[in-house]
C-alpha cells in the first residue's frame, strides 16, 4: 500500500507541476501541501472505483492508456455499402464504464470531406 501512495505522489508531482517546491513562506507550503493531499483523495477515490469493478490497474497504467484518447468517430462507407465505426479503444470504454463516465460527453460535430 505504501508503494502505491508513493507512486501516486510522484505521478501527481511530476503531472501537476507540484514538484519542486518553491514556497519560501510557510503559508504557500501549507497551501501546496493541501492542494497535494487534495489531489491524492480524488485519486484514491477513481481507484477505489475502478477496483469495485475489477480493473486493477496501476494508476500508472491508467493514465498512460487514457493519454491517447482522442473523442472522435470517424464513419467510412465501403464499396458494397456498409458504413464502418472508429472509435475508442476497447481500454478507455472500461474505464469510463466502471467511473460511470460518459463515452460521449459534449457536443457532436459533423464534418463531412
Amino acid at each position: 500500500m505504501l508503494t502505491d501512495v508513493e507512486a501516486a505522489f510522484r505521478s501527481m508531482k511530476s503531472e501537476l507541476g507540484m514538484r519542486p517546491v518553491y514556497h519560501k513562506t510557510e503559508h504557500r507550503s501549507d497551501g501546496h501541501l493541501f492542494i497535494t493531499v487534495l489531489a491524492y483523495h480524488v485519486l484514491h477515490s477513481i481507484r477505489v472505483r475502478l477496483r469495485a469493478q475489477g480493473i486493477n490497474d496501476s494508476w500508472t497504467t491508467v493514465r498512460k492508456g487514457l493519454s491517447n484518447h482522442v473523442r472522435i468517430t470517424t464513419s467510412m462507407k465501403r464499396d458494397d455499402g456498409k458504413i464502418i465505426h472508429i472509435r475508442p479503444e476497447m481500454f478507455h470504454k472500461r474505464i469510463y464504464d466502471a467511473l460511470r463516465l460518459p463515452h460521449r460527453p459534449g457536443k457532436t460535430v459533423r464534418t463531412i470531406l
